[in-house]
C-alpha cells in the first residue's frame, strides 16, 4: 500500500487525495492548464488538517526564508506554486504588514510575451476593487525577477476545505455562494472575465470572509480570442470553453455552478478520465440532482446551479448578481438598501431573474384577460353606433363614389392627388342627448338619417401637404378635411354619408376666369339627388352661408331630414353655371371658420394639465439637471429608451402620414425626425429625472423595466408583470362597460369609436403604435408626478390620492354623467398608483398601452364587415401578447406534475 509524501499515511488505491492531510497523490488524466495563481495560501499547522511548512520543501523554493528583497520585503515561506509562478508568503517592513509576492518562473522571465501577459494581469486585477475580491498593490522587478505584489489572505482556499469536510451546510454553503457571486459581479461589471473559476481559486479567511483569487488568466470580455479561449481548467470550463468557440461571463456563470455544485454536494457534477469524456459528460448528460444526494438542500438552489450548467450560454443566468438574486432569501436590492448603498442598474435588472409565477397563477391571469377581453368586447358592440348604423361600403368604394359625385355634377375631376378618412360628428350625440327627452331611442336615431358618422374626401391638382399637428404626439404630413388648406384652385372637398349620398361640396375655383357670353342656369337638382333628397319638399329661403371662394348665385332651402323629421337647411352656391358649394345643416351643424372658445369643462381640463405641464417641467428639469450634473442615472438605459421612442415616432409617420412624390414630403420626414429625436430628447430627460431616485427609493419597481432595457426580455418577471400590467389594463375596460350598462341602462349612450381600423392596414397599425409611446411617456409622466407628490406630501398613497383625483378631474370636467365617470376615473388612476408602487413600470406602462390598444378597437361581430380583419388583428395582437407574457412568466415549469401525467 502506498504512502502520502507529505504526512507518510498509508493511502488506498485508486485515490486521488490523502484521507489525513488532503494531498494530491495522483495526477488527473488531463492536464491543467492554469497560466498562473494569485493563489496566497496560508501555510497551517497538522493540527488543523492542513499542510506544514515542510512539504514544500526548501529546496525548491526561489528564495529561502529569511531572505530580505529590495531592502522592503523579507521572505517568511514558499506557501503556492502554478505554471506561471511562485507565491511567497513576505512581510512588507515599509508599510509593515504582510503581502503575498508572486514571481514568475525563470524558465519564463525572458519571454517577452509571457511578461506582457504579467503586467497585463496586473492591470487588469487593479481595475477590480471589492471586498470579496483578492486585493492587487503592484508590479516591480528584483535582480531580474518580475513580481507582483498582492494582499495576504490568512485562511484557506474552498478546495482545501471541501477535501476535509465534504459538502458544507446549506445556510453556510448560501453565504459563501452569495460572496462569490458578488466578487465575480465586481468582475464583470469592470469587463473582466476570471476564466479559471474553481474552488482552488476561491479562499476563506480567518473571518470567513470569501475572496475571488486568482486573476492570471483574467482578460477583458473583448480581447480574448483564438487560443486564448481555452486557457484555464478543463473540470471548471464551460462547453464552448472547452470546445474554443468563445469566452463570455455566462462562461464563468458556468463555472461558479460547478463550484457552488462542489460546495453543496460535496463531489462535481462530472466526472471524466479524459478530456474528451469531460466534453461528451457536460453535453450530453445531466448533472445529479442535488436533491437526490442532499435531501434537505432547498430546491431553489438545485434550480439556479442547474441553470447555471445549461450547456447552452444563453439559457444560463445573465449576471452573477442574477444567481444571487435568485439563491433562497436572495433580494440583493434589501440588502443594498439596507446598507445606504444605490443598487446599480444592472443589480436592479438581474434581481428579476428567476421572479416569474407559478403555473395555476400565471393561467389563471391568462383566463382571466381572455374573459375581461370577451366580455369587453361583447359589451362595446352592444354600445357601438356603428353597428348600427351599418357600414355597407369600403372607404374604396366611397372614394370612388364621391368622384362619380364629382363627374355628375360636371366638375372637372383632373387631380394629381387625394386622400380620404371617416369622422365622427359629436355634436350630432350631444344635440340628440340634451333635446330627445326623456329618453334617446338610440337604437332608431343611428339607423336612420342624419348619422353622426360621415366619409370625407379631398382632391387636389396639386400634392396634398399637411402643415399642421393634429395630437400630442407630434406626427407630421397627417393630412384631413382642413388641413392642407382648401384654398388653391381645383380643390375639391366632399363629406357622404355611409350610403355614399352627399352631405357636404365645397371646390375652389380657378382664380383667373376667362369673359363668358352666356352663363346657364344652374340646375340644382343633381345636388339635391346626390343627396338623396326630394327639391320639391324643401321650401325656398334667404341664403346664410359665406363660402371661401366667390360665387355668382347663392341658394338656400328649408325642410326635414327624411326618416327622421328632423330640421334642415339647405345651402348651396354656384359659378356661371356649375356647383361650387353645397352643404346640408341641422341645427348641431358648426361653421368651421367661426373661432369657437373652449367650453367650461375644456377650460377645466386645460388648468389641470397645464398645471401637471409646469410640474414636470420644472420638477423634473431641476431633477435631470441634478442627476447630469452628479453624473448620476442610468445613462444606457435612458437612451435606449430614447432611441425606441424615436424609432416608434418615425414608424408612426410612416404609418399615419399621407406621402406623396413632392418636396413636401421630403419636408415632412425632415420634421418627422426632428420629431422623434425632440420625443427621444424629451423621454430621456424624463427618465434621466427619475430613474436614479427611484432605483435609489424603490429599486423593485424598476426590475423588469430594467431587464427590457439592458436585452433580458425572456427574464419570468417581464413575463409576470406585462401578464399583470395587461390583466389589469383590460379588466378595467371589461369593468368600466359592465357599470355603464348596469347604471346607465337605456341613457346609455353609443360608443363611437376609432376610425384608424377602418382604413387598412397601414392605419390599424398606428393603432399599436400611437399605444407605445402613450404608455412609455404617460408611465414616466405618472411616476414622475408620484414621486413629486411623494416629496411633498412625505407619504406614497396619500400622493396616490392625491394623483387620482387630480386626473380624475380632468376627465369630470364636461362630463355628461360625472358622477359615474368620476368614480370610474378615479378608480382606474387609483389602479395607476397601486401597479406603479406594487409591480412597478413595466406594469404600468403596459397597463397603459393595453387600455388604450383595446380602446383602438372597432368592435363589431358581422362576418362581412370588411374591416374584420383589421380587428381581428388587434384581437390577435393582445391574445399573443398575453400568451407569450403567460408563457415567459411560467420560466419554463410544467402546468402539470409528471406524476399526474404518467398516471
Amino acid at each position: 500500500m502506498a504512502k502520502c509524501a507529505a504526512c507518510g499515511t498509508e493511502i488506498a488505491e485508486n485515490v486521488r487525495f490523502c484521507s489525513s492531510c488532503g494531498e494530491k497523490v495522483a495526477e488527473e488524466a488531463y492536464a491543467t492548464r492554469t497560466v498562473a495563481s494569485l493563489r496566497p495560501v496560508t501555510p497551517k499547522s497538522p493540527s488543523s488538517g492542513g499542510r506544514s511548512p515542510s512539504s514544500t520543501s526548501v529546496r525548491e523554493s526561489r528564495f529561502l526564508p529569511g531572505t530580505l528583497l529590495a531592502g522592503r520585503y523579507r521572505i517568511v515561506s514558499l506557501i503556492g506554486r502554478g505554471g506561471m509562478g511562485e507565491v511567497y508568503r513576505s512581510d512588507d517592513l515599509t508599510l509593515e504588514q504582510p503581502v503575498a509576492l508572486k514571481f514568475l518562473p525563470e524558465s519564463i522571465g525572458e519571454n517577452e510575451a509571457a511578461l506582457t501577459r504579467f503586467r497585463n494581469e496586473v492591470r487588469i486585477a487593479r481595475q477590480v476593487s471589492h471586498p470579496n475580491v483578492c486585493r492587487v498593490y503592484d508590479v516591480g522587478e528584483i535582480d531580474g525577477h518580475m513580481y507582483l505584489s498582492m494582499e495576504y489572505v490568512d485562511g484557506e482556499d474552498l478546495a482545501s476545505l471541501l477535501r476535509r469536510i465534504g459538502r458544507l451546510p446549506s445556510d453556510k454553503g448560501i453565504e459563501i455562494a452569495r460572496k462569490l457571486c458578488a466578487g465575480l459581479a465586481a468582475a464583470h461589471e469592470k469587463g473582466v472575465l476570471h476564466r479559471d473559476l474553481k474552488p482552488g481559486n476561491v479562499m476563506l479567511d480567518a473571518r470567513g470572509q470569501v475572496l475571488l483569487t486568482d486573476f492570471g488568466l483574467a482578460g477583458l470580455a473583448d480581447q480574448i480570442a483564438g487560443a486564448e479561449v481555452r486557457n484555464g481548467t478543463p473540470a471548471y470550463m464551460a462547453p464552448e470553453q472547452l470546445s474554443g468557440k468563445e469566452v463570455t461571463a455566462r462562461s464563468d456563470i458556468y463555472a461558479l455552478g460547478l463550484v457552488l455544485y462542489e460546495i453543496f454536494t460535496g463531489r462535481r457534477p462530472f466526472e471524466a478520465s479524459t478530456l474528451a469524456e469531460l466534453v461528451r459528460a457536460q453535453t450530453d448528460t445531466t448533472p445529479t440532482s442535488l436533491t437526490s444526494l442532499v435531501r434537505d438542500l432547498d430546491p431553489a438552489v438545485e434550480r439556479v446551479i442547474l441553470r447555471c450548467l445549461d450547456p447552452e450560454p444563453s439559457r444560463r443566468p445573465s449576471s452573477a448578481l442574477a444567481v444571487a438574486a435568485a439563491l433562497p432569501g436572495g433580494d440583493p436590492l434589501a440588502a443594498a438598501l439596507a446598507a445606504g448603498e444605490t443598487p446599480s442598474p444592472q443589480m436592479v435588472a438581474a434581481a428579476g431573474e428567476g421572479l416569474g409565477l407559478a403555473p395555476k397563477t400565471a393561467m389563471t391571469l391568462l383566463a382571466f384577460v381572455i374573459l375581461s377581453l370577451a366580455a369587453y368586447y361583447a359589451l362595446a358592440v352592444r354600445r357601438s353606433a356603428l353597428e348600427r348604423i351599418h357600414l355597407d361600403y369600403s372607404p374604396e368604394v366611397l372614394s370612388q363614389k364621391a368622384r362619380d359625385v364629382i363627374q355628375g355634377l360636371g366638375i372637372d375631376v383632373s387631380a394629381i392627388d387625394n386622400d380620404y378618412g371617416f369622422d365622427w360628428d359629436n355634436k350630432f350625440v350631444e344635440y340628440i342627448e340634451k333635446n330627445d327627452k326623456p329618453v334617446p331611442d338610440w337604437s332608431k336615431i343611428l339607423s336612420q338619417r342624419p348619422t353622426p358618422f360621415l366619409f370625407w374626401y379631398r382632391q387636389s391638382p396639386y400634392p396634398l401637404t399637411a402643415d399642421s399637428y393634429h395630437d400630442d404626439l407630434l406626427t407630421p404630413g397627417i393630412v384631413d378635411r382642413g388641413d392642407p388648406a382648401p384654398i388653391l384652385s381645383g380643390m375639391i372637398g366632399l363629406q357622404l354619408d355611409p350610403q355614399g349620398r352627399l352631405l357636404y361640396l365645397e371646390r375652389i375655383p380657378d382664380q383667373q376666369l376667362q369673359p363668358a357670353k352666356d352663363v346657364p342656369q344652374i340646375d340644382w337638382k343633381p345636388l339635391f339627388a346626390a343627396a338623396g333628397l326630394d327639391l320639391s319638399k324643401f321650401q325656398s329661403s334667404e341664403p346664410l352661408r359665406t363660402w371661401l371662394a366667390t360665387s355668382d348665385t347663392r341658394a338656400a332651402w328649408t325642410g326635414t331630414w327624411p326618416e327622421s323629421n328632423r330640421p334642415l337647411r339647405v345651402e348651396a352656391a354656384s359659378l356661371r353655371g356649375k356647383p361650387l358649394a353645397f352643404a346640408l345643416i341641422s341645427p348641431w351643424t358648426g361653421t368651421g371658420r367661426a373661432p369657437q372658445g373652449p367650453s367650461r369643462g375644456a377650460w377645466g381640463q386645460v388648468i389641470i394639465f397645464a398645471v401637471i405641464l409646469v410640474a414636470i417641467f420644472f420638477g423634473g428639469g431641476w431633477l435631470a439637471r441634478r442627476s447630469l450634473k452628479q453624473g448620476r442615472g442610468d445613462r444606457e438605459g435612458a437612451w435606449r429608451l430614447a432611441s425606441w421612442i424615436g424609432g416608434v415616432q418615425l414608424a408612426l409617420w410612416i404609418c399615419r402620414a399621407h406621402f406623396t412624390a413632392s418636396m413636401g414630403t421630403f419636408g415632412m420626414a425632415i420634421l418627422a425626425v426632428c420629431t422623434a429625436v425632440f420625443y427621444g430628447f424629451t423621454v430621456y430627460i424624463m427618465y434621466i429625472a427619475l430613474e436614479p431616485h427611484v432605483r435609489r427609493r424603490w429599486p423593485q419597481t424598476l426590475i423588469s423595466w430594467t431587464a427590457i432595457l439592458t436585452g433580458h426580455w425572456r427574464d419570468p418577471i417581464v413575463g409576470r408583470d406585462v401578464l399583470i400590467g395587461m390583466a389589469a389594463g383590460i379588466g378595467v375596460h371589461a369593468l368600466s362597460q359592465t357599470v355603464d350598462a348596469l347604471t346607465l341602462g337605456s341613457n346609455l349612450p353609443p360608443t363611437l369609436g376609432p376610425t384608424a381600423v377602418l382604413l387598412g392596414l397601414r392605419s390599424t397599425l398606428t393603432v399599436c403604435l400611437v399605444s407605445l409611446p402613450h404608455g412609455i411617456r404617460d408611465t414616466l409622466m405618472f411616476f414622475l408626478l408620484l414621486f413629486l407628490l411623494r416629496v411633498f406630501l412625505r407619504n406614497e398613497w396619500l400622493a396616490s390620492m392625491v394623483l387620482a383625483i387630480i386626473f380624475s378631474a380632468g376627465d369630470v370636467f364636461g362630463s355628461n354623467h360625472p358622477v359615474i365617470d368620476g368614480l370610474e376615473t378615479l378608480f382606474a388612476y387609483g389602479l395607476v398608483a397601486v401597479i406603479a408602487w406594487r409591480f412597478g413600470l413595466l406594469a404600468l406602462g403596459i397597463y397603459i398601452f393595453t387600455n388604450s390598444l383595446v380602446a383602438g378597437m372597432q368592435t363589431t361581430l358581422h362576418a362581412s364587415a370588411w374591416y374584420l380583419g383589421n380587428d381581428l388583428f388587434l384581437l390577435a395582437f393582445v391574445l399573443g401578447l398575453a400568451a407569450w407574457s403567460c408563457h415567459t412568466s411560467m420560466a419554463g415549469q410544467k402546468l402539470w406534475k409528471e406524476s399526474l401525467l404518467e398516471s
